[in-house]
């Protein structure tokens, strides 16, 4: 297949997971012997000496988002100009089977309605809330079909309207209401995630699922039977990730906890001050790290269990997933897409988001319980090898893609 890979950021310039999963089952496509070009935003290289990258294309704008400004309408007008002709030219250059579509936050929603008028068959990856939370929310398709704003707004809108500019920038970077994307070919990491997006008001319950994977070469390890010492937590210090709830839960049993808490995390300076004064005042065995992405499969290995707290609807959480492949048992919450991968007392133990006591009774009983933690430590390390593997994974994708091409 000639695949046109479209995304807001590409590793070596990255936020988190969702991009360097695309970077990852984009590689495993190229290796698979397809034709693969990305075309992605120039983030990060700016000022940077040029990189050799015969099939990334970091020619795209970023709009508002990762430390961008939030553009005036003039300029705004040239960002969508720039970024649609961007794409356009792609288009007509690589003449590709299918375009595949990742994150677009901080890019033109604009975009996916130049594809839909191409005709070239298009697969959305939707890994995170851009389309139920950001979508309506692109200031370029807003400001065109608002039916409110400013009088000024307004007469500015009529007039570019009745002077032609409209038409002129529609031909181009598309200027229809949100409502006319069309979602033909998408999946999901989760279908939690379609849950929530259908509920906004978005016609894609019929999209499939295919779950996050885990690089199984780097993050593996024999599955943990001993009795816990050294408990790890990893993630975003911030409130939706349930740090709190955990300080709460060793606070509850301090004098029966039999280990030490180790934190691998970056957040907010007063945030993460107010958690480090929390565990400092009630005396609670925690430590505070912070390490590298490939550090981590070593991380992982060091410790005998982790806590996902997460609080939020994660679409589908690598953390758990990295954790059980590395042989670690987990205690997790059941929130987002989490509910499609912890079975209670099979594959984790789970307990109710923000349920501190509840957190409580089940860090004794995983501590306590040899056999539950051995059951769970290996149905974890086996499900995750073999079902989250980025061989499998890849496979769907690769399958999902190519049924997307009309024979």
């Amino acid at each position: 297949m000639k695949i046109l890979v479209l995304t807001n950021l590409y590793p070596p310039h990255y936020v988190g997971g969702y991009e360097l999963r695309c970077a990852a089952i984009t590689e495993a496509l190229r290796l698979r012997g397809h034709d693969v070009q990305v075309i992605t935003s120039n983030h990060g290289v700016q000022g940077s000496p040029p990189i050799a990258e015969p099939h990334v294309d970091r020619s795209l704008r970023i709009h508002g988002y990762y430390g961008h400004p939030w553009l005036g309408l003039r300029a705004l007008k040239y960002l969508e100009l720039h970024n649609n002709q961007t794409l356009l030219a792609a288009l007509t250059v690589l003449r590709p089977d299918v375009v595949h579509v990742w994150c677009m936050g901080g890019l033109s929603k604009s975009l996916c309605l130049t594809l839909q008028r191409s005709g070239v068959p298009t697969v959305y990856d939707v890994s995170d809330h851009w389309i139920l939370r950001s979508l309506t929310a692109d200031v370029w398709l807003d400001w065109w079909n608002r039916g409110h704003g400013s009088f000024a707004s307004r007469i500015h809108r009529a007039l570019w309207t009745l002077c032609g500019v409209r038409r002129r920038c529609d031909a181009i970077a598309p200027t229809s209401p949100v409502s006319e994307i069309r979602f033909q070919r998408l999946y999901f990491t989760s279908a939690r995630l379609r849950e929530l997006t259908a509920q906004q008001g978005y016609d894609v319950m019929h999209g499939g699922v295919i779950h996050c994977p885990v690089d199984t070469s780097l993050f593996q390890g024999t599955p943990v039977r001993r009795s816990p010492k050294k408990w790890l937590w990893v993630g975003r210090l911030a409130e939706d990730k349930g740090i709190l709830t955990a300080l709460r839960a060793l606070l509850l049993i301090k004098t029966a906890f039999a280990g030490t808490l180790h934190v691998y995390g970056r957040g907010e300076e007063a945030y993460v001050t107010m958690l480090k004064n929390f565990a400092s005042e009630h005396d609670l065995p925690v430590a505070w790290h912070s390490a590298t992405p490939a550090e981590m499969p070593d991380v992982y290995r060091a410790h005998d269990a982790l806590l996902f707290t997460s609080e939020w609807e994660e679409p589908f959480a690598l953390t758990p997933l990295e954790a059980m492949a590395c042989g670690l048992p987990v205690i997790g919450t059941m929130t987002g897409g989490s509910r499609e991968l912890f079975r209670h007392g099979q594959n984790a133990v789970t307990y109710d988001a923000g349920a501190a006591t509840q957190l409580a009774e089940r860090i004794l009983l995983l501590q306590s319980e040899d056999h539950l933690r051995t059951t769970i430590a290996e149905a974890g390390h086996r499900e995750v090898h073999e079902r989250f593997a980025m061989a499998p994974i890849v496979d769907q994708v690769e399958n999902y893609l190519r049924e997307s091409i009309p024979a």
